[in-house]
């Protein structure tokens, strides 16, 4: 990872999502809410779902460049590469956090 000095709960997602769906999913409050590809995974259990079935379907890696806060949200770029059509993107992650964990997050290209 690169000298970008993250705040902790989304540092630890991004380690996490070297690692697989459970360490992923204990990043998030109960009742997070993961957007990405315009549909919603509402709960620990879904965002570790979407985590398997995403990891099953691709394999890239993530590192982050830049952080950005605005209106509470953290907004972190990241390039992103790997066996996806248009590989390697840059991609935005916007996180809210809530008590040392993600309480929502969302992925744009």
């Amino acid at each position: 990872m690169s000298s970008l000095t993250l705040p902790d709960p989304i540092a630890a997602y991004f380690v996490a999502d070297t690692q697989g769906p459970d360490q992923v999913a204990q990043c998030f409050t109960p009742k997070a809410v993961v957007k990405d590809d315009d549909h919603l995974f509402t709960g620990r259990d879904a965002i570790r779902a979407w985590k398997k079935a995403a990891d099953a379907k691709y394999s890239c890696t993530t590192e982050p460049f830049s952080l950005d806060l605005m209106e509470g949200v953290h907004a972190v770029k990241a390039h992103v590469a790997g066996n996806f059509k248009g590989s390697p993107l840059d991609m935005t992650f916007f996180f809210r956090l809530e008590r040392g964990l993600i309480a929502s997050m969302e992925v744009t290209v």
